[in-house]
């Protein structure tokens, strides 16, 4: 990086203005003069950056959560710099142990090669496929052996390791640290040195891995790479993380009434946060709207229906959005049943436990979520509230059972 290139007025404009739209939502970049450097040698050759996102195939479901680096990546691709799309098949079978206080389970061959083939189904509804190369890290680390692992490992000592504040914390509790679980942020970084990256996109979670590349690009006499970390979007709850697991996630595959309901229910002081980290909405767009909402000149809900709006048709298309809030505001603001209702097809006993007639319906996956949803109120039949957890329900042709505010099934005998 030490070269440097006679750039025009107008290259250095472009240069300025690559760098402004890439900071968007950014937390940090290391190290921020050498991301200049790089577009600048960029621009002088015509060479674009090879930029990579790894990612291990751990679910089928991509939430919003998980599309933050992706709009990074989007705009990386529209500014002409090539992206590499790292599918972690080799390291998916260790499991990132990034923020774990316990050994993460490690995944079968065909559960990655499963959840790998809907992630890049999923992926293409944000990022330009056709322009992206996909890579599968077995293809280089399956063909290490175990001198060239024994080499990669005497490259970084156990005290650096534990720097890392989920090993630090592991090891000062006595929790035990399996040893290969050293070996993930190795392979990460190991990939890097393989792609030859010029950046590493990750959440702040993934530092320690994203600045291991640029350690062994180093060690392996390569150009280090510029990281750049991103924000972890909080979910529905407005506290923690965004995740499956915690029921706080918007899945970019769900329904669209889906989508577009559980936007609603976004805090409104993460509105913005989502509209600038998880949105392709220009910028100046994004601050006129935080400015209407303090003060006064635009009413939070109206922006957040925008919100959903914008998702629903990031995913689903235009014609989805304009049906689901439709459908919203029918349901929500009128307390009306929507036009649209699965019906299901009812071939068992006329009267039915209400807590296995949900599950048997398909509304929740299992009785214990059903009870909790009665218990909280959340289930109607015939839009009529059941309050009673044990009640014999007389299944009947056309009866609409409702469960929470979105999901609705009328039964047809």
């Amino acid at each position: 990086m030490d070269q440097k290139f006679e750039l025009s007025q107008e290259q250095m404009a472009e240069v300025e203005r690559q760098l402004e739209v890439l900071k968007r939502g950014i937390v940090e970049i290391v190290p921020e003069a050498d991301l200049k450097k790089k577009l600048e040698k960029s621009i002088a050759t015509g060479t674009p950056l090879k930029v990579k996102l790894g990612l291990d195939p751990t679910a089928p479901d991509v939430h919003v959560g998980h599309t933050v680096p992706l709009h990074k990546m989007r705009q990386f691709q529209e500014l002409g710099h090539e992206i590499q799309l790292l599918i972690g098949d080799f390291t998916g079978r260790i499991g990132d142990p990034t923020g774990k206080s316990e050994t993460r389970k490690q995944l079968t061959d065909f559960e990655i090669k499963e959840n790998a083939k809907t992630y890049i189904h999923q992926f293409g509804k944000i990022i330009d496929m056709d322009k992206t190369t996909v890579h599968f890290n077995a293809k280089w680390l399956s063909k290490l052996d175990f001198a060239d692992v024994i080499e990669l490992s005497a490259k970084v000592t156990v005290a650096r390791m534990l720097e890392r504040d989920d090993f630090e914390k592991r090891y000062k509790s006595g929790q035990a640290i399996s040893i290969h679980e050293f070996f993930y942020p190795l392979m990460q970084g190991y990939d890097s040195v393989a792609l030859e990256s010029d950046i590493e996109i990750g959440g702040t979670d993934q530092k320690f891995n994203l600045l291991m590349g640029r350690q062994l690009q180093e060690e392996y006499g390569k150009e280090k790479q510029v990281t750049i970390t991103l924000p972890l979007i909080e979910g529905l709850d407005g506290v923690r993380k965004m995740s499956k697991s915690l029921n706080n996630y918007i899945g970019i595959d769900e329904h669209p009434n889906e989508i577009f309901g559980k936007s609603m229910s976004i805090p409104d002081d993460l509105m913005i946060k989502y509209f600038e980290l998880a949105t392709p909405l220009p910028m100046n767009e994004v601050r006129a709207i935080e400015e209407g909402v303090q003060s006064g000149d635009l009413h939070p809900r109206d922006m957040k229906i925008k919100l959903a709006k914008t998702f629903v048709e990031m995913y689903h298309g235009h014609d989805e959005a304009v049906a689901a809030e439709k459908h919203f505001r029918t349901v929500f603001s009128k307390g009306a049943l929507p036009d649209d209702i699965p019906e299901h097809t009812w071939a068992g006993d006329d009267e039915k436990w209400i807590v296995e007639l949900i599950v048997d319906l398909g509304m929740l996956n299992s009785k214990g979520e059903a009870r909790r949803m009665i218990q909280n109120g959340g289930v109607k039949i015939n839009q009529e509230k059941v309050d009673d957890v044990q009640a014999q329900i007389a299944v009947e042709d056309g009866m609409i059972v409702q469960v929470g505010k979105r999901k609705f099934v009328k039964i047809t005998k």
